[in-house]
This record gives structure tokens, sequence and C-alpha cells, in this order.
């Protein structure tokens, strides 16, 4: 007798036929798709959740693959979007889940309408500053999500439910400055860390769709070289401005363009509120008579004595080779912006 591709996790007793159910009718957003959400995503995938949207702004590169496991030297070679080269992997892994990509950067102009209709968003993010307007955007709608970070050989991962424990501003406090705290630039960061926090939230995204009573209510804090594991309680901040005074001040602060540092990259985003009418078509063509353009299916290459930039469809630039945000805003303002003026 044939058994189904989900037989050994359905006479698992927590999930079950009712449980695997739950989850091919779930809807989980994962954010992020490097180290942590690449793992995310697979185990997801193979565990039969019907819905996947995939957000992540960046391409895959050879330096990705020492920790992020869908992807391939080819992926890098043909610079694919990690959303996109996501879902071309996973599609070949179980055609029964719907695969969403998003080749976006999460900021505060799209992301109460990128969590708006799933059940639980997953965290595979790699910087403090996404993660605090995610926590704020959870707490204004009240969505489910779950929280996970990794640096250097440790990790740590916690279940976020607005209205019901703390938030990730009640566990963190208020952001520290950059250059204060370890990031996978300063100290590395190693694979196996990587596979164990992913697996620690999957296992807890499980729980949460299938309406398991073992969802866990507490900080997992691990180190993968030291050996140690710890469950902390977390308490909530009476005095938390987000979950707290309901104050969303991420969520409030919108710039015409907005600017982030890449992790891992010399090189900074520059993002423009998007109302969809950029002109990439027009903005190209423009920039034919200023240096080399080189066109992709996913993105355009800029390149002259002055500027070296990707361009993205939605408006969006990676500005390479900038030392602050105020160099790539310049940038951006000289190629881009003023082609669509």
């Amino acid at each position: 007798m044939q058994v189904g591709r989900y037989h050994r996790q359905e006479i698992f007793y927590p999930i079950g036929p009712e449980g695997q159910k739950k989850l091919q009718e779930a809807r989980v957003c994962v954010i992020g798709i490097g180290a942590l959400g690449s793992s995310i995503a697979n185990n997801l995938a193979r565990a039969g959740v019907g819905y996947l949207r995939l957000i992540d702004r960046d391409i895959v590169e050879l330096t990705n693959l020492q920790r992020q496991v869908l992807f391939t030297e080819r992926d890098a070679e043909e610079m694919i979007p990690k959303a996109e080269a996501a879902k071309m992997h996973l599609s070949e892994i179980n055609s029964e889940v719907e695969i969403d990509p998003r080749v976006v950067d999460v900021n505060p102009y799209n992301i109460e309408k990128l969590i708006s209709d799933v059940d639980l968003v997953i965290d595979g993010m790699d910087n403090l500053e996404t993660r605090y307007l995610l926590n704020e955007a959870c707490q204004k709608h009240n969505v489910r999500w779950v929280y996970g970070g990794v640096v250097g050989s440790g990790g740590m991962s916690m279940n976020i439910f607005p209205g019901e424990g703390p938030c990730l501003q009640c566990l963190l406090g208020e952001i520290p400055e950059d250059g204060t705290y370890d990031t996978c630039d300063t100290v590395g960061v190693i694979s196996p860390i990587t596979t164990i926090i992913a697996a620690y939230e999957t296992a807890e995204a499980m729980k949460i769709i299938v309406g398991s009573e073992s969802v866990s209510h507490q900080l997992v804090s691990l180190d993968a070289w030291d050996c140690y594991t710890e469950f902390i309680d977390v308490d909530i901040d009476p005095d938390c401005p987000v979950c707290g005074k309901h104050q969303y001040n991420r969520l409030e602060h919108r710039q015409k363009n907005y600017t982030a540092s890449l992790c891992g990259h010399d090189a900074y985003q520059v993002t423009p509120e998007d109302d969809g009418s950029f002109d990439y078509e027009g903005v190209i063509k423009a920039l034919e008579g200023e240096g080399e353009v080189k066109k992709s299916r996913f993105f355009t290459m800029f390149k002259n004595d002055e500027a070296d930039f990707k361009l993205f469809p939605d408006g969006r630039a990676i500005i390479n080779g900038v030392a602050s945000g105020d160099d790539a805003q310049k940038i951006f303002a000289r190629y881009i912006d003023r082609q669509e003026g």
C-alpha cells in the first residue's frame, strides 16, 4: 500500500491528520530568505504548509552558500534574487505548496500590506531595524510572529503573540546604536547555529498552526560551539512604547527615500515610496547615455567612474562602494530621481 507524502508527519500524534490539514490551509510569511529563512522555508515546504510568501531584497552570492541551504553556485553565477531562487527550488521539492516570492525591501511603506493576509510571520532577517519595524506592524495588526536571530555561534528565538505576552522591544529594549553590538559582519556566523535556530522557529510555527499546547512562551538562547541551551522567562514591560503604549514610531516615520545599510556588503539600499508610477524602462534608457548598463531578468546594473548600482523595477537601488546613507542618497538623486523627474 502506498503511503502519502506526509505519512510520517501525520502519524506523529501531536500533528495527526487534522493537524496536517491545518498546515495545508495555513498562510505563512517568511521575511528574509538567507541563512535562517532558507532553512525555515525548506522545512515548511516539506511539511506541507499550503502558502508561503517569501520576502527578500537581495540576490544570491557565492558567500551565501556557506550557510544558506537552498541555493547553488548556479544561482550565484546568474545573480538570481533569493526569493525567486527559493521558489524555483522549493517548487521542485513540493509542487503542492503555493510559493509567493516578493523581491522587495521591507520598509514602512509596505510592511503592513505584506503581513495583512497571512496567519503567521517568521523572522529570517539579518538586521535589528527591520525586526523592530516588523514588531510594530505585528503589534498594530495583531499578527503572531516568531523571532529568531543568530551571530557567531549563538542564537535565540521567541514566539511573539500581540496582546498575550512580551514583544520584541520588551525583550531587547531600545535598539542599540550601530557599532555597539556584534553582527555577522564583525564576528561572522557558522552554519550549525543557523540550522538549529531555524529548526526551533519552524517547530514553533508548526505548533502554532496546529494549535498545540506545547507552544513555547519562553526565550530559548543557545550556542552551538560552547554547547549550552537556556530557556528564559521574559516579562511584559508595562512601559514598553510598542505593546504597552501602542506607539508605532518606525511605521509612522516615512521619508521620500528610505535608506538602509546591507549586512555583509559595502553598500546601501535606497527605496523610494512606491506609488506604482516608477518608469523603470524610461530610467534605464536615460542611464544608457551615462555609463555601462547591463540588464538582467530581475534588475539592471549600472556603472561608470562615479557610480555603481543595481536598479530594480520598483525603483529600489542598491548603491555599491559608498561610505554612508547620505552618499547613497546623492547617487540616487543624481542618476535615478533626476531621470524620474
